[in-house]
């Protein structure tokens, strides 16, 4: 059975990268405790624009905890989780009380620089992707499914890499900025498969070296990424990572 609460919003409002930026804040009243966190955004949003006001802009697609657009730090925590393995589009108002305050801000990164409000700029994951993040293959007519055999751990575990939705959230958690776990996981996807093995090296040395170049921080191992990663990625990746990326150092 839904109940209704109220509760104070301060949501961030910044113009551009170049914008100091400022909280807003609002009562929110008789909200379902059934409602999803970026429903009661929208909610905000029919208020502001009612009574003349901008709206409030923050990022969002599928709203199913797939593409990974709802980028918010709620509540100090990237998609503001009380739990592992979910987005902000899978919050909902019951995981709040009554009468508390919600503060709602952007990821805090130096290479995800603020467009408006909450809606941020990761077009970096982008281009470490096209860096390397990729396999060459042949086109034409499709291999048999058992062409290439590959173990089922290996499958699996490939499997479980490639489901990082590229949110970002570990970069935000992470005192560093640092995106090891989202590139280690890209990389992960293909280390572990045999169409992967004929550019691991390439791969490895072409991703990291384009991380850095986007003025992304180091690891220092505090695992804050694993932490608050929606999709439950492991810092085993970024071991992956730096064992390949070591390999394909000495082989140069």
């Amino acid at each position: 059975m839904a109940k209704n609460i109220s509760f104070k919003l301060r949501y961030w409002k910044q113009n551009g990268p170049k914008d100091a930026g400022h909280f807003d804040e609002r009562e929110m009243k008789d909200i379902p405790d059934d409602t999803s966190f970026l429903e009661m955004l929208d909610i905000l949003n029919e208020q502001l624009v009612a009574e003349g006001q901008e709206p409030f802009v923050f990022d969002h697609d599928c709203r199913e905890g797939i593409c990974g657009m709802c980028s918010l730090y709620v509540n100090g925590t990237p998609h503001g989780k009380t739990e592992r393995g979910a987005t902000t589009c899978q919050l909902y108002m019951r995981r709040f009380k009554d009468g508390e305050t919600i503060t709602v801000e952007p990821w805090r990164s130096a290479a995800f620089p603020v467009i408006k409000d909450c809606m941020v700029d990761r077009s970096a994951f982008d281009k470490i992707q096209a860096a390397g993040g990729y396999i060459s293959v042949r086109t034409g007519a499709p291999q048999d499914a058992n062409a290439i055999l590959i173990d089922k751990d290996s499958a699996d575990e490939a499997m479980d890499c490639a489901t990082c939705i590229g949110c970002g959230a570990c970069v935000a958690a992470c005192k560093n900025g640092s995106a090891m776990l989202f590139v280690s996981s890209k990389l992960s996807q293909f280390a572990l498969l045999p169409q992967g093995r004929v550019e691991a090296a390439k791969r490895a040395k072409a991703m990291v070296s384009k991380m850095d170049e986007l003025g992304f921080g180091n690891c220092t191992n505090t695992r804050a990424c694993e932490a608050v990663c929606p999709k439950n990625e492991t810092v085993l990746n970024i071991a992956r990572l730096n064992r390949e990326f070591i390999k394909a150092k000495l082989a140069d």
